[in-house]
């Protein structure tokens, strides 16, 4: 909002329409009360604060009142009393009017914010916008897309939109803290809360990362959070959002553990996936035969999982799975009948896990390769 003093020219006609209530005592004609919420609304998008607004008519009052026709013609204490009454009624709807104006331009501007908000971040996380426009864009919004940033992606037991209770409360957090940090965004996409952050910014995105896993009571902490690594420009942030996608598809087919997951540390899974039809040639030419299996391949799938997470310690890896060691054992023994492939050799053992994997990734066998 402006500092400076806000121009009489904003009274309007609100002089003359003080002289005329107080003549006649009449209330303020609709037309009348438009016109004060146009000038509210015109105040508003000139950047004059309500206050200031309200504070120029209240000016105006004071010094128009001992002169208003009908208070200086006033004959006595009684008649006084009766225009002040109908003078204040007068001056509250105008002010009101002026409010209701000032309101509504403010929303409109925030909502012509958000919208443009919205599409700034659309083009950003997918790059449908000129580089150069898109830079300039961005400082508006604090990012400068010539330095790195990182990309991190929430998930929640919902999803999220831009008034949901745990997007506020990681917000209020966040640019509580770290308010004047520059180079960060905060924004919903597709269901997810979204934080783009510079490279250099650490604290503000292991802020993020620690208040979407634990929000506090009564708010849902993140389901998964899953964070990109860091690439330069815009094509940077898209890469960054892309790589942080990925990463949480991956940890949901191989039903990994963590909830907070980097995408450095899944690099092997994009490399694997890089090549879909050599994989499922793989899965194919291995697992395909653990079909034949009383009860199908996933739970053969499972024993062969649970044994590389538990560095093939039989015990753990019967714990893990819920069976005994012999049970464990017998499973072992078909695995190697079916696949010619023994988990106990060390290459073998490889190929058997690059295969899960590579099964998990392709969803196998619930679909087809």
């Amino acid at each position: 909002m402006k500092r400076s003093a806000i121009p009489s020219s904003f009274l309007g006609d609100y002089p003359s329409f003080l002289a005329e209530v107080s003549a006649t005592g009449r209330l303020p004609r609709r037309a009348e009360l438009e016109q004060l919420s146009e000038i509210g609304e015109r105040a508003a998008e000139a950047g004059y604060g309500l206050r200031q607004l309200i504070g120029l008519y209240l000016g105006e009052t004071r010094k128009q009142w001992a002169a208003l026709p009908g208070i200086a013609r006033a004959a006595g204490a009684t008649e006084r009393g009766r225009t002040g009454t109908a003078l204040f009624a007068a001056v509250e709807s105008a002010i009101t009017a002026l409010g209701e104006g000032h309101e509504r331009a403010q929303r409109m501007a925030v909502r012509q914010e958000e919208a443009e908000r919205r599409e700034f971040v659309d083009d950003l996380l997918y790059g449908r916008s000129d580089v150069g426009t898109l830079a300039e864009r961005a400082q508006r919004f604090g990012l400068r897309l010539a330095y790195a940033h990182v990309v991190a992606v929430v998930v929640g037991p919902e999803k999220f939109d831009d008034v949901h209770p745990t997007v506020r409360r990681v917000e209020r957090e966040v640019l509580g803290r770290f308010g004047d940090a520059r180079d960060v965004l905060l924004a919903t996409k597709d269901g997810r809360l979204v934080c783009v952050a510079a490279s250099s910014e650490t604290a503000v995105l292991e802020a993020f990362v620690r208040v979407a896993e634990n929000p506090g009571p009564g708010y849902d902490p993140a389901l998964r959070v899953a964070v990109g690594r860091p690439h330069r420009g815009a094509g940077g942030v898209v890469r960054s959002y892309e790589e942080a996608l990925s990463t949480l598809e991956i940890a949901d087919r191989l039903e990994l553990a963590p909830v907070r997951l980097s995408a450095a540390e899944l690099l092997v899974f994009p490399v694997l996936m890089r090549d879909r039809p050599a994989m499922a040639d793989l899965v194919r030419s291995v697992l395909q035969p653990l079909e034949e299996a009383r009860g199908g391949a996933e739970p053969l799938l499972r024993t062969l999982a649970e044994c590389a997470a538990a560095g093939y310690v039989n015990a753990e890896a019967a714990r893990r799975l819920g069976i005994s060691v012999r049970t464990l054992s017998y499973r072992l023994g078909r695995i190697r009948a079916l696949t010619g492939y023994d988990p106990a050799e060390a290459i073998q053992r490889y190929t058997l896990e690059t295969a899960v994997l590579g099964a998990r990734l392709l969803g196998w066998p619930n679909r087809d390769l």
